[in-house]
């Protein structure tokens, strides 16, 4: 049996100036679940459906765990990480690779 990846994420809007973190094990899904709107919250009242980064494992505690973290972070240092893989802040969703 392969063994799962699972995904930490972080979602911002048109205008970057939200971000959302969040875990998944499948992030293709959870993309389109949320861009359908189908999820309803934060991201479907502030249309937060561009993936501007990730990070995979097959260790769903990892996951959790720096999910935890990254939700305790300040704003602009969540933004910092963002900019080190993803400078321009464009939506990632095509670029998508399995771990």
């Amino acid at each position: 049996m392969q063994p799962r990846t699972y995904y930490v994420y972080a979602l911002s809007n048109e205008r970057r100036n939200v971000l959302y973190v969040g875990v998944t094990n499948d992030l293709a899904r959870r993309l389109s679940e949320r861009r359908a709107g189908l999820v309803p919250g934060f991201t479907a009242r502030y249309h937060v459906h561009d993936l501007v980064w990730y990070e995979a494992t097959n260790d769903i505690y990892a996951a959790l765990k720096r999910e935890k973290q990254l939700k305790g972070w300040r704003r602009e240092w969540k933004w910092a990480l963002v900019k080190e893989v993803n400078p321009t802040y464009a939506d990632l969703s095509d670029r998508l690779t399995p771990l």
